[in-house]
């Protein structure tokens, strides 16, 4: 199992009044698994996204990645998790607008101290296995939006991590784009890369073997009946 979260709670201090987000979340990911969690705006999806990708700490439960007690952890071995065995995917991409495709993808394995020739070897690979081997020297502004997303999702898999975490990956692309970044999704799942994917389109989500509900802070196996999780989209 790569994933085991166990009753797991989020409040945050709003004027003085402690406000919940999230409320006793249990979740379990095997390695290999693609699952889709959809919620509406305001609905715990980020914040549960963040404590997955140890970017935010619960207030209590408790969290293991492939094992290993995730909040016993101090920050900079957190930074380490961060930095090799989670990719992100945003929707926004955050590419550095001055660098080239090939140094964005490069910049985690500086951050992990690789060497410069090994670096854009296999930065120069990721760019390959996503299709953009022909846009290494590209800046971000001479890209299109999915060409930039591919770039991003290039980046969080250039140091091979087990869990991919993606946010609306697709949510600032067109329909064509957006379904060449799922089906590239569905070629690394089939390759192994277990992937957690936060959406509000169902038919995004549909693309994963298994679909979460998350709705006011509780997650749900299936949709709660009468509630509204998300909009309908081409993709």
């Amino acid at each position: 199992m790569i994933l085991n979260l166990q009753n797991i709670y989020k409040n945050y201090n709003q004027d003085k009044l402690e406000v919940p987000v999230l409320k006793n979340i249990s979740l379990q990911v095997e390695e290999g698994e693609y699952v889709a969690i959809m919620g509406p705006s305001g609905s715990g999806k980020t914040t549960l996204m963040n404590i997955i990708g140890c970017l935010d700490r619960p207030t209590s439960g408790s969290y293991e990645l492939a094992g290993e007690s995730v909040l016993s952890l101090k920050d900079r071995e957190l930074s380490s998790v961060r930095l090799n065995r989670i990719g992100f995917v945003f929707q926004s991409f955050q590419l550095m607008p001055r660098e080239s495709a090939l140094n964005n993808v490069s910049l985690p394995l500086s951050y992990a101290g690789i060497k410069k020739k090994e670096r854009r070897e296999r930065a120069g690979k990721a760019l390959e296995r996503v299709g953009l081997a022909d846009r290494a020297t590209f800046k971000p502004s001479q890209l299109s939006g999915g060409q930039k997303q591919r770039v991003a999702i290039a980046r969080a898999m250039v140091n091979n991590p087990k869990l991919l975490l993606a946010d609306e990956p697709t949510g600032a692309l067109d329909s064509k784009s957006g379904r060449q970044v799922l089906e590239l999704f569905q070629k690394l799942n089939d390759e192994g890369v277990t992937i957690v994917m936060i959406t509000h389109d169902v038919n995004v989500a549909n693309q994963a073997k298994r679909i979460l509900h998350i709705i006011d802070g509780e997650i749900y196996d299936q949709n709660p009946a009468g509630i509204e999780t998300g909009e309908e989209g081409s993709v």
